[in-house]
């Protein structure tokens, strides 16, 4: 945080990036597809967030955990103004989100209660409980429904093993491809770059069924990893923050496509 003559706070784009979780190239990219703004500039040239900016982040924030792309979020605040009301719808859907997260939560918890009191019994849980129990958790540890996971799990068993293989390996490549274009700093418009992201949104489109059922698996998808970068990172053999920084980029290059 820094001067505030008038009264009013300002944040540096680091603050903001620290504060949000996010990283300087994401809000950059915000402020290139004119999605969030720095409202000033100090002589040096550097960004300078205000009050309104930061309320303006948090709708974005919010509307993107409720599965909405970037364009639709731009569509969304270029109809609403920033008043009490707008907020007031944004943080109703967030608290409805996570009210639901909660009751998943309880029902959890009160079936390992279950399974304790069993075990404290000396009686050890049937397999249908444990597997019962798997399932909630797995249920609480993804933004997929479970309908969702059906789905993907019914396309990845219509593709076959050979084909998720082959899909494993063709997606490394191109992870290494890109993160070489991101490194480098290629221009997104750049056609090598342009034909890498069609191959990547090729691929992975074939883990998805077409029509709506397709795409809010896709925005489940999206939500999974900007809630869990950090637990999936880890699982990948790339660092988490080059992992962020491509998946920023791709979505650059979708922009100016």
């Amino acid at each position: 945080m820094i001067g505030k003559d008038d009264g009013e706070r300002r944040w540096s784009i680091g603050e903001v990036a620290r504060a949000s979780g996010m990283t300087v190239r994401a809000l950059r990219h915000y402020d290139e597809i004119g999605l969030l703004s720095a409202s000033e500039r100090i002589a040096s040239g550097h960004r300078r967030y205000t009050e309104s900016d930061v309320r303006r982040l948090y709708r974005v924030r919010a509307l993107r955990t409720l599965g909405l792309s970037l364009e639709e979020i731009a569509s969304v605040l270029a109809d609403s103004a920033d008043d009490l009301a707008a907020m007031r719808e944004v943080l109703t859907a967030q608290l409805h989100g996570l009210e639901s997260h909660a009751v998943r939560i309880q029902q959890l918890t009160h079936r390992l209660h279950g399974l304790l009191g069993q075990i404290d019994s000396a009686s050890m849980p049937d397999p249908d409980q444990f597997m019962m129990t798997l399932e909630m958790i797995s249920v609480f540890e993804t933004t997929f429904t479970p309908e969702q996971r059906e789905q993907l799990a019914r396309r990845r068993a219509e593709l076959g093993p050979e084909a998720v293989e082959a899909a494993k390996t063709e997606w490394a490549g191109l992870v290494e491809e890109l993160l070489r274009h991101v490194r480098d700093d290629t221009p997104v418009d750049d056609p090598r770059v342009r034909a890498l992201a069609g191959r990547w949104d090729a691929l992975g489109n074939r883990f998805h069924s077409e029509g709506e059922d397709g795409e809010r698996t896709k925005a489940a998808a999206r939500r999974t990893w900007e809630e869990n970068s950090e637990q999936i990172g880890q699982r990948l053999p790339w660092p988490v923050d080059q992992m962020r920084d491509l998946v920023v980029y791709l979505e650059r290059v979708r922009q100016a496509g």
